[in-house]
């Protein structure tokens, strides 16, 4: 194991708050212990506190991570998230408990020696994944234990699985990474990634660690960047937003957060 780049200083990515639901669906993000910080964004809960009138449909937006997740009344019925360069829905039903760990962009291929272009733009059962991680979820977090029970089984499980571990930190990867999350993914990839590295081995570097080309990461991190911006009505109706995102025009602006959210902007920010 060596020391790998904190790349959440640089990055903070978001999930829309649950709002159709109201007060009876609750998501809760949760912070590891401090040794796994630089490698987990976060361990997630989503929940309902009574059963829901209509089945629910949970929105997931891109955010540039890989995740695990299950329905914590059936552990053993584990799924990884790869990256996706669209936003994903899923049913799931009037009463649900899921619980997840968010992995920072590059960290999950990283722990688990994963080819992270394998998961992208899909999910799949983790026991085809990561079986050892798939067991440890199947026999350890069964019972419904509370919130401060998963943070300290996860935490335990990851700071071992975390010794384990072989890291190829390739300073030209992180050094292209963090080029697009210091300018909030709006920059020309072809000639501001100049990092040592021929425009051929970074694609691979990115499809491996990544699970997609840097333009497409530069992309879904300059959408997460306008996310945690929260723009105004009126911020979103001047042309100024769009330029000072990179953005051509409000056409152009409203297709890909559109593509990545599932609806238009206005509708997302409720304005």
């Amino acid at each position: 194991m060596s020391v790998t780049p904190n790349l959440r200083q640089l990055y903070m990515p978001v999930q829309p708050t649950v709002r159709q639901a109201g007060a009876n669906v609750v998501y809760q993000e949760f912070l590891p212990d401090e040794r796994l910080l630089a490698y987990i964004y976060c361990y997630w809960e989503l929940k309902t506190v009574e059963p829901l009138q209509e089945p629910f449909q949970y929105r997931v937006v891109a955010d540039g991570c890989i995740d695990i997740y299950f329905e914590l009344s059936t552990p053993a019925d584990a799924f990884v998230m790869g990256f996706c360069k669209k936003y994903t829905e899923f049913p799931l039903g009037n009463q649900f408990h899921y619980v997840g760990v968010r992995f920072l962009p590059t960290m999950f291929p990283q722990l688990f020696a994963i080819d992270a272009a394998e998961l992208s733009n899909r999910y799949l059962p983790l026991a085809e994944v990561i079986p050892q991680t798939a067991r440890f979820i199947a026999n350890q977090l069964n019972g419904l234990p509370a919130q401060a029970q998963i943070k300290a089984l996860f935490d335990e499980y990851f700071i071992t699985t975390l010794t384990k571990a072989r890291f190829d930190n390739d300073n030209r990867l992180y050094n292209a990474i963090g080029i697009i999350l210091q300018n909030s993914g709006v920059l020309n990839v072809e000639t501001d990634l100049d990092t040592g590295i021929s425009p051929r081995q970074l694609r691979r570097l990115f499809t491996f660690y990544i699970g997609d080309t840097a333009k497409t990461f530069a992309k879904v991190v300059r959408f997460q960047n306008i996310l945690r911006a929260k723009p105004s009505s009126q911020s979103l109706r001047k042309n100024k937003l769009f330029f000072d995102a990179g953005y051509y025009d409000q056409a152009h602006f409203i297709k890909e957060f559109r593509n990545f959210y599932g609806v238009s902007p206005s509708r997302a920010f409720g304005r």
